[in-house]
């Protein structure tokens, strides 16, 4: 969000939500209750049940304001120490070498390469250690109903969020996770839990703080259902030379043209690894510290968007997994 747009966002909001710093509920607003009666209508849930659990909601600052400073804002070069660093990469072979049955199991389930299962986990919760403070129930009607720019968005969160706990007997008090709602170790909304989240062992729930099995097959789900392609590249560093490259880069982020003809319009890969011409590519240019730095993107790299949009967001996963995939291959030869 442009500096200026957050700013006169913030400056309106006390005035939309009373005073700031006050922390109200909701069962008082006529918004709420004609959204209790649609959910009712679209998820067949009772509607006082719905009124009640609203009722028991209560509106968050903190929230609002970590909207306002998303790690995505910053730039490539400072948002990459965040999430590929030594900690996260020894963390991950950790976590690898703990779950390795689970992973092989999974894999060979799934289809989706291991290091980047490890690696979604340890960049949305440090493998499961910071899985979020907020009550979920709090997070999304503060942002369903107090913040405009995505209220439509978290409304349908909200929804999905009811219907789940409902489906799940799970209390809807209770549940904690992130301050825009994502939910466990691998940080599903509501609506991703209720689509990939899976069972894998066996024991009729889906639980995504507390089983392992269901935690890594829900991500790698996830993958699966998107598109992952198991041993594809995802993507490469290049370099670009003349100006045919430009409107590739200008097309976004999802793979559109085969790699020979990138190549053909400027645009260089590095490494040594050939990857085939005829593989889908396109071209993502980030903030370096002191210059840009140009990527070649594949099938893969999109699908780790469709988990969350940022390239920022994709760069540090695929960093990070094949740093974990390094260490933890290093690791296992020396042994």
């Amino acid at each position: 969000m442009p500096r200026i747009i957050a700013i006169l966002l913030f400056a309106i909001l006390p005035a939309t939500l009373g005073h700031a710093g006050v922390e109200r509920g909701y069962a008082h607003r006529e918004e709420v209750r004609l959204f209790a009666q649609a959910v009712a209508r679209e998820k067949a849930l009772p509607e006082d049940w719905i009124v009640r659990i609203l009722g028991e909601a209560r509106r968050r600052d903190s929230i609002l304001k970590a909207m306002m400073r998303p790690a995505e804002s910053k730039p490539w070069h400072e948002y990459r120490p965040i999430f590929v660093n030594p900690a996260r990469i020894d963390g991950g072979v950790a976590y690898w070498k703990n779950h390795a049955r689970l992973l092989d199991q999974v894999r060979e389930r799934f289809g989706v390469d291991i290091p980047y299962i490890v690696a979604i986990i340890g960049v949305e919760t440090r493998y499961g250690q910071h899985t979020g403070r907020y009550r979920v129930l709090d997070a999304l009607a503060t942002l369903a109903f107090d913040y405009p720019p995505r209220a439509p968005f978290f409304r349908q969160e909200l929804g999905e969020f009811l219907t789940l706990v409902h489906e799940e007997d799970i209390d809807p008090l209770s549940v904690k996770g992130s301050y825009a709602g994502a939910m466990g170790h691998g940080q599903f909304m509501p609506s991703s839990y209720r689509r990939y989240a899976v069972d894998f062992d066996g024991d009729g729930v889906r639980n995504l703080w507390d089983s392992d099995p269901d935690i890594l097959a829900s991500v790698a789900n996830y993958l699966h259902r998107h598109g992952w392609q198991a041993g594809g590249p995802v993507a490469v560093r290049a370099h670009v030379q003349g100006e045919g490259w430009r409107p590739v880069l200008e097309a976004g982020m999802k793979p559109h043209l085969p790699l020979a003809e990138l190549t053909r319009l400027g645009v260089i890969p590095e490494g040594d690894d050939p990857i085939p011409g005829k593989e889908l590519a396109s071209l993502i240019r980030l903030q370096g510290e002191k210059a840009p730095e140009y990527w070649v993107v594949f099938n893969n790299f999109h699908v780790i968007t469709r988990y969350n949009r940022s390239p920022l967001y994709a760069m540090a996963v695929h960093q990070l997994a094949e740093a974990i995939r390094e260490a933890y291959e290093e690791e296992s030869y020396s042994e």
